[in-house]
């Protein structure tokens, strides 16, 4: 018997955490491997760059994994694009299954070094590009097929519910601000459209800046009760069942953090 079809948005899926969420969502609807079928999984990743060696890479692991992949360009950053890539999804598609609000920007903003610019383009990033797409793809998402009803999955940070870190004030604000559109979503999508959030601890570290060096590692992790990092694939996991098995759960947020909120 042919698994359910699911079409799924993911922005910023083509690396690290956005990434590992694609290859997870692929293995939920993937065709029959053994038979003609084809893929009846789709997977939507955004890029900045969707000709770049890492998209078109990405592209070629979910399709191994028997995925039918899309890349679009899309810059959180510009309004135009938002509108711009809920058009071209609107005419190539009849519904949307799942919608992951994964891009996003990092960045440490010490308040001294605080500007109204860059504080904007954080909540720009962050918090109005992710309710700005919710808002556009909202009829495609409403025609989802699935039991549950689409399903929507925000990530956002396990610091900024009430354990903030210094010198990261624009981002936190943003994060906050997405945590709680979250919640007012829920009540705004009910009952066709869920919406929940995955507040991450570490799952995947900084590339570069004192974040990425082992002497930050190490004390971070001395805080978190399970004593080392988490991986992509268990942020992956989390946004998979929300997205598409917690049929009954909408306004939540789930913490994947190893303990370190307790600590």
């Amino acid at each position: 018997m042919p698994a359910q079809t699911l079409t799924a948005l993911i922005t910023g899926g083509t690396r690290r955490v956005g990434l590992a969420i694609a290859r997870a969502l692929v293995g939920c609807a993937a065709a029959d491997r053994s038979s003609n079928e084809k893929p009846n999984t789709t997977l939507i990743l955004t890029s900045r760059d969707p000709d770049s060696t890492e998209a078109q890479n990405a592209r070629g692991v979910l399709k191994a994994l028997g995925a039918r992949v899309e890349l679009e360009r899309f810059d959180p950053g510009d309004s135009e694009s938002v509108a711009s890539l809920a058009q071209r999804l609107k005419e190539k598609h009849a519904s949307l299954d799942a919608l992951v609000l994964n891009a996003s920007s990092y960045a440490p903003t010490p308040l001294r070094q605080l500007t109204s610019d860059n504080l904007s383009d954080f909540m720009t990033i962050n918090a109005f590009s992710p309710v700005l797409l919710v808002e556009e793809l909202l009829t495609l998402l409403e025609k989802s097929t699935l039991p549950g009803g689409a399903g929507i999955v925000a990530m956002v940070d396990m610091h900024v519910l009430g354990r903030p870190r210094k010198d990261l004030l624009a981002y936190s604000m943003s994060k906050a601000a997405l945590l709680e559109a979250v919640r007012s979503l829920a009540r705004e999508l009910a009952p066709k459209i869920r919406i929940n959030a995955v507040a991450p601890g570490v799952v995947a570290w900084p590339e570069a800046g004192k974040e990425s060096g082992e002497a930050f590692r190490r004390e971070y992790l001395s805080r978190v009760p399970l004593q080392r990092a988490g991986t992509p694939e268990d942020a992956a996991e989390t946004v998979r069942w929300l997205a598409l098995d917690a049929r009954y759960v909408t306004g939540e947020v789930v913490r994947v953090d190893g303990g370190r909120w307790l600590a």
